[in-house]
């Protein structure tokens, strides 16, 4: 993939504000690299993944980013977002960039973990843990299974009612994420 037309750098920004998935407000173009998303972001806390660097790069137009193995390691969590003094949002646009990674057919093996966050909507019309790492969750929090076995009890006690959701709706729900190709694109993504 070619970086740069002419001497514009800013042609790969640009694809990403004009992306679907990108918000009016997102203020790629506003950001001046003040660090305050890394070091606020849990995923740069854990891993080598640092959102200030991954926006230098799309503003640069390096897009190599996309092959980077570090742009799965950001959680969604828009903390990056809620700190930014300028209103950028380095978590959507690392969205976008995940998108075109998967739309060009550039995977690895973090892709297939999220097929069971999709898997979710399709099976139960809401997103819900992937059943892949119930186990790890137990080893990490101590009673966890016993929680989630137990939850619907839990919820019926505190007058709160079943988590799930009615049949129809999550044939409802179903029938839209066909009409967009969601089924389509988990079940790509299943085969990562």
């Amino acid at each position: 993939m070619n970086v740069q037309i002419g001497n514009n750098p800013l042609r790969f920004a640009g694809e990403i504000l004009s992306n679907l998935k990108a918000s009016d407000d997102m203020g790629l173009l506003r950001c001046v690299q003040c660090g305050m998303c890394t070091s606020v972001c849990p995923g740069a806390k854990g891993s080598n993944y640092n959102p200030r660097d991954m926006v230098e790069k799309v503003l640069e137009g390096e897009e190599s980013i996309i092959n980077s193995e570090e742009i799965w390691n950001c959680f969604y969590c828009y903390t990056c977002h809620s700190v930014c003094p300028v209103g950028n949002s380095p978590c959507e646009i690392n969205q976008i960039l995940r998108q075109i990674a998967i739309d060009e057919g550039i995977v690895n093996d973090k892709v297939g973990i999220f097929a069971g966050y999709g898997d979710s909507f399709l099976d139960i019309g809401i997103g819900a843990m992937p059943k892949r790492f119930f186990m790890e969750l137990n080893e990490d929090i101590e009673g966890w299974l016993d929680f989630k076995s137990e939850l619907e009890e839990i919820r019926n006690e505190l007058g709160l009612g079943p988590i799930t959701i009615p049949k129809k709706s999550i044939e409802e729900i179903n029938v839209l994420l066909k009409k967009v190709g969601f089924d389509k694109r988990i079940e790509k993504m299943n085969s990562y």
